[in-house]
This record gives structure tokens, sequence and C-alpha cells, in this order.
């Protein structure tokens, strides 16, 4: 699995990856997990708020961080 948080290094950024780290250690996933802040990639995907979460190509979030509830039911 691949997760990659899209964001220009904000605090909402970092917490998204915060959480996404917490959720993974917790439940045991592996996953690969990539902070991407670079522009034309970050539009490459349509997203024009941040933090924004992909997984495996699929934006899943945009606009927002998610919650541990979201991220366990992208990653089960």
């Amino acid at each position: 699995m691949k997760i990659e948080i899209l964001g220009t290094g904000c605090v909402k950024c970092k917490k998204t990856k915060e959480n996404i780290e917490k959720v993974l250690k917790e439940t045991g996933v592996e996953a690969e997990v990539l902070k991407v802040e670079d522009f034309e990639t970050i539009m490459k995907y349509g997203v024009m708020v941040t933090p924004a979460v992909v997984i495996d190509g699929e934006v899943k979030l945009a606009g927002k961080v998610p919650d541990e509830k979201e991220i366990r039911k992208w990653i089960n």
C-alpha cells in the first residue's frame, strides 16, 4: 500500500501524517508513507486544497485532517 500525503508542510499536513502513522502502527498494517510537497504533483491529482490523502493513486480526502476512524476504514 502506498499512502501519499499532499501538502506544502503546513501544520494540518504534519498532523495528517502523524495520524496516519499512528493508525498504521496500532493496526500493524504496512504501508509506504510519502510526503508530497511538489505543487505540480499535487495538481496532477486535481487537488486544490491541502492536506490531501492519496492511497494507491486514489484521492481519499482533501482539505481537512482525517481522523483515526476514517484512516482505519481506508487501510482495512
